[in-house]
C-alpha cells in the first residue's frame, strides 16, 4: 500500500486525499494515516514542485566539463551564460574548473554549441557527456 501511495504522489504530488483514496481503493482516513506515518518515519522526506525548466523539452542534453587556463574563468562564465543553449554553469573542484549544462533540439545543434565553447579563448580542455535519462 505504501509503495502504491508513493507512486501515486510521484505521478501527481497535488492529488487530493479523496483522489488518492479512490485511486488506491481505500478510505481518505487510511490515506491520511499512511501519509502521516510515511512523513513521520522519514520515508517521505519532503514535497517539491517541478517547474517548466525541470521538464525542458530539449531533446539533447549534456554536461561539458571545462578546463580553463589562468584567470579567465569569469570571462568564460559571462560568455557561456549568454548562450541560450547553456542552461547552467557550475563551478567545481578537482580536474575540471567548471561544468556547462547544455540543452538543444538536435545533435547537430548540440555539436555546434560544443564547437563554439571549445573555441572560447581560455578553454584548454573539455570532456562532454550526454544525458541519456534522468530519474528523481
Amino acid at each position: 500500500m505504501d509503495g502504491r501511495l508513493i507512486g501515486a504522489l510521484r505521478r501527481n504530488g497535488r492529488a487530493s486525499l479523496s483522489d488518492l483514496a479512490a485511486d488506491l481503493g481505500v478510505t481518505r482516513s487510511t490515506v491520511r494515516a499512511r501519509l502521516d506515518r510515511l512523513v513521520a518515519g522519514g520515508e517521505i522526506a519532503g514535497f517539491t514542485v517541478l517547474t517548466r525548466s525541470d521538464v525542458r523539452p530539449d531533446a539533447v542534453r549534456g554536461f561539458m566539463m571545462l578546463e580553463i587556463a589562468g584567470r579567465g574563468a569569469e570571462k568564460i562564465v559571462k560568455r557561456l551564460t549568454s548562450m541560450p543553449e547553456v542552461l547552467a554553469v557550475h563551478s567545481t573542484n578537482g580536474t575540471w574548473d567548471m561544468i556547462a549544462e547544455i540543452g538543444t533540439d538536435t545533435l547537430e545543434a548540440f555539436d555546434q554549441v560544443l564547437f563554439a565553447i571549445r573555441r572560447l579563448e581560455g578553454v584548454t580542455r573539455s570532456e562532454t557527456s550526454l544525458l541519456l535519462s534522468t530519474r528523481r
